[in-house]
């Protein structure tokens, strides 16, 4: 099978010129101008750009939390994200207390393996650490697994005390896996929120205020502190709060390999959108919190020269049925929210639209760096030859409003609802293969593969 992408403007993370793209079955293969090449299929992306597929190196498919489970599962999770333009993700298995690694990794294939529409990867979260978690740790990596997520947040379910913390970044050294941190201040967090609820105060605006951003710059401060120590690199999940980024900036002016994503959420929202009516703000609990939105343009900053690498949603969907768990405790309200499938168009509407990032910095944010970090580059993460061709054809001036109802995430509210966002997806390729075509699913389910990510060298 042969396909050929014809007179779009390839974009990668350092490139931008006209240009056709030839696919034979899974692969690129040729990449010129004006190709004359016979093909069973011709795509004309005329006025649009022809970029490789976004990598979400941060999702919560079909994962169990405060009672609740969160509401998309591997198939319609991964067919949003194709929706969206994601055509990579890396979701999260979880080790818990009192089961080993290979348990976990088990339970979650099965859930992805027959379902997921799109390739799909695991990080392992470790909630419990012994001699033979350690050595597992080291089989997930030769099996292709290789970043694991520790927690310094939620004492008594995912926090692991800074001994156990420092012990999993040294066995990275050895293994060459990643240590992927929740950087907040678990113990002094659970002391806000104990206080608080005595005092009465259970909206789910207090969910913010007792997650300060100095408690996750503490974390991060603490977590590259560690990584230092064991001389190894860190990678910071969800990095919501300027003064945690004020870390992560003081620690790569040393020359340290710390590196850390944000969200979109950090970007578009803020602490604001806790004080809706009617138990609105419930929609936007997750951790750590949205904050101050004047302190967003330091974020901005961040990814624009590189002390931010990767923009990734921490989408875990929850259905305000479940949030509403907490209506009398916010404590109780499932932390998360939905992301996966409208992270390319915020992006390029806020970020590459108003000058904020270059449009190669966009690829490099969304998809080249996330493949680079994570070990799927040069497989994924760029449009080159051999490359896998997970291929979208984005249209840089349809305008669409961000809904509920008229996206695929199967959730009953959208962060972002009646937002119009300008650059949207036309044609999206999975290894070849055409998901999405004029806003339609073509793909199937179960499509997509796991694929094994290397180690650090």
């Amino acid at each position: 099978m042969k396909t050929l992408i014809k007179n779009g403007t390839v974009v990668t993370a350092t490139d931008q010129y006209k240009g056709d793209v030839l696919i034979e079955d899974e692969k690129i293969t040729v990449i010129g101008t004006s190709l004359e090449i016979h093909a069973d299929r011709v795509i004309d992306a005329s006025g649009r750009y022809v970029l490789p597929g976004g990598i979400d190196v941060h999702t919560h498919m079909d994962m169990p939390f405060g009672g609740a489970t969160s509401a998309d599962d591997f198939e319609t999770g991964t067919r949003a994200a194709a929706f969206g333009g994601t055509t990579t993700i890396v979701d999260f298995a979880i080790q818990y207390r009192g089961q080993t690694l290979h348990h976990a990794w088990e339970t979650w294939i099965k859930k992805a393996e027959s379902k997921a529409v799109i390739d799909y990867g695991f990080h392992m979260i470790i909630t419990e650490l012994n001699d033979q978690v350690e050595r597992e740790m080291d089989a997930l990596v030769r099996q292709g697994i290789t970043s694991f997520k520790l927690f310094m947040a939620y004492p008594g379910v995912f926090m692991l005390d800074d001994g156990s913390i420092f012990k999993a970044l040294l066995r990275t050294g050895k293994n060459g896996g990643t240590i992927c941190m929740h950087a907040e201040n678990g113990g002094v967090i659970d002391v806000l929120v104990q206080r608080a609820l005595a005092e009465g105060q259970t909206a789910p605006k207090f969910h913010a205020l007792t997650r300060p951003a100095r408690a996750e710059a503490e974390a991060t401060h603490r977590a590259i502190a560690l990584a230092e120590i064991a001389d190894v690199p860190v990678y910071i999940v969800h990095l919501s709060a300027a003064e945690a980024l004020e870390m992560v900036t003081d620690a790569r002016d040393r020359g340290l390999p710390a590196f850390a994503e944000t969200c979109p959420q950090y970007l578009f929202l803020s602490y604001d959108n806790y004080e809706e009516p009617d138990f609105g703000g419930a929609k936007y609990v997750m951790s750590p919190p949205l904050r101050d939105h004047a302190k967003q343009d330091q974020l901005w900053r961040g990814l624009k020269f590189n002390d931010l690498q990767c923009i990734s949603t921490d989408h875990c969907p929850f259905c305000m049925k479940e949030k509403r768990l907490g209506e009398n405790d916010f404590s109780k309200i499932p932390n998360g929210a939905p992301g996966v499938e409208t992270r390319m168009s915020l992006v390029y509407d806020g970020g590459v639209r108003p000058g904020r990032i270059s449009l190669n910095r966009f690829v490099e944010l969304t998809s080249t760096a996330p493949a680079k970090i994570f070990g799927l580059f040069p497989r994924k993460g760029t449009i080159a030859p051999g490359s896998d061709a997970d291929i979208v054809v984005f249209d840089p001036n349809r305008t669409i409003t961000l809904a509920a109802n008229t996206l695929h995430m199967k959730v009953d509210y959208n962060p972002y609802e009646g937002r119009q966002v300008t650059g949207a997806t036309d044609t999206v390729l999975s290894r070849g293969r055409v998901v999405i075509e004029n806003g339609t699913f073509v793909g199937r389910t179960g499509g997509g593969s796991f694929i094994r990510r290397a180690a650090r060298s």
